[in-house]
């Protein structure tokens, strides 16, 4: 019997999407129970909308002061406790926040962690990518102790919501939790855009815009379509856009439905992070960039040319 515990990643009182791809990993996994645990100073928003994700059987809520702010030390003895509750899985997305947390959660139960699941087949057998993603290879974890998961969050869809919502449980914790780790301020860029990992349309720039004040014809473009920004690392390395916006493996995995490559060569650490992308559309002068071997679309030319053509098509 397979019962999973996933852990709700969320900020400023909204559920993160990466909580429900880890549902659709659950799913796969074909489990019994598919628990959310949610960690707040404040959680019954968050807990309400987790409830309501199509295949949740319930939600854990456990209200802390101590848990306001997304800290790892903090967060992980707790759900080391509450895994010690019969579960036999704890899954988090394989993100900033899951990268954190869930080495420290396998290291206080004592087991080894599976990083990066992209496909379940069987509930202690995964594949997950290796080598940049040039490779696959196949786990498999030991059947007789808790196995702790991060979820690649660009290979399972958000599952969607269900048609009723899942009870919601208040979970009192007697865990004696660290104090030499502490909040200080959180330092985060403020747009209107989409939210780069979860955007159903990303339009990146790389070092062919040439410089921080091209790339406003990237936020025009991006701006037209609805579309979250994104850069290659080689673009962020030469100061044209924040660290936040980087995509590849050294930066975000992403998987939108459309994915706009402009002036991008495509190294094999940005085309990482772009694999499961829906529809890949490329501009870049040079004809032989690698970025045209997984396009599905591409032009030759001047982007700066290009991209206002596009533009007034579009308007």
């Amino acid at each position: 019997m397979s019962k999973i515990l996933i852990i709700a990643e969320h900020l400023h009182g909204k559920l993160n999407a990466s909580t429900a791809r880890c549902v659709s990993c659950a799913r796969e996994i074909k489990a019994d129970a598919i628990d959310v645990l949610v960690l707040s100073d404040a959680p019954d928003a968050v807990a309400a909308a987790a409830s309501k994700v199509d295949g949740v059987s319930k939600v854990l809520a456990v209200t802390n002061a101590a848990n306001a702010h997304a800290l790892a030390a903090v967060f992980a003895p707790q759900v080391a406790a509450v895994a010690k509750g019969g579960y036999t899985h704890v899954l988090a997305p394989s993100t900033t926040f899951g990268k954190d947390l869930a080495p420290r959660v396998a290291a206080l139960l004592g087991v080894a962690q599976v990083s990066d699941i992209m496909k379940a087949l069987d509930a202690h057998t995964f594949q997950r990518p290796v080598y940049a993603g040039n490779a696959i290879v196949t786990v498999q974890a030991p059947t007789d102790a808790i196995l702790v998961a991060t979820v690649r969050t660009a290979s399972y869809p958000a599952a969607a919501d269900g048609a009723s919502a899942a009870p919601i449980e208040a979970l009192s914790l007697s865990v004696e939790l660290p104090t030499h780790t502490r909040f200080v301020e959180l330092a985060q860029g403020k747009s209107d855009r989409p939210d780069l990992q979860g955007a159903r349309r990303v339009v990146s720039g790389g070092r062919g815009v040439g410089s921080k004040e091209n790339f406003a014809i990237i936020y025009r473009l991006a701006d037209k379509l609805g579309a979250a920004v994104g850069a290659s690392r080689a673009a962020v390395d030469a100061g044209y856009v924040p660290s936040d916006l980087q995509v590849g493996q050294t930066g975000k995995i992403i998987a939108p439905e459309l994915y706009m490559a402009i002036g991008i060569s495509g190294a094999i650490q940005h085309l990482t992070g772009i694999k499961d992308a829906g529809t890949i559309v490329a501009i870049n002068k040079d004809g032989e960039a690698p970025i045209f071997e997984v396009a599905d679309i591409g032009l030759v030319g001047d982007l700066f040319k290009l991209v206002p053509e596009l533009e007034t098509a579009l308007s």
